[in-house]
């Protein structure tokens, strides 16, 4: 694995788990706050595309730290609608 990978890896594993405590704060708490469903689903298309350059590219680190981000947010955004009114 090149120079090149692992630093693309390592910037997408820290981007990919910012999510992480949000997501898990939400579902302890199975309330919201004050999240913007709008806002992650932004960021959710994005991630999308960014899977699909990835797939473009054929470029492994792109796809498997993009892919995971995609995952967090995904449950994020659900868990954003199944506990709307918390």
């Amino acid at each position: 694995m090149t120079t090149e990978n692992l630093i693309g890896l390592g910037a997408g594993i820290i981007t990919g788990f910012s999510m992480v405590p949000q997501l898990i704060k939400v579902l302890r708490e199975k309330k919201r706050g004050n999240l913007s469903p709008l806002t992650i689903a932004i960021l959710l298309l994005g991630l999308v595309l960014w899977i699909w350059y990835g797939f473009l590219k054929k470029d492994l680190p792109i796809l498997i730290t993009n892919g995971f981000s995609a995952l967090v947010n995904l449950a994020l955004l659900i868990s954003c609608f199944v506990w709307k009114n918390r």
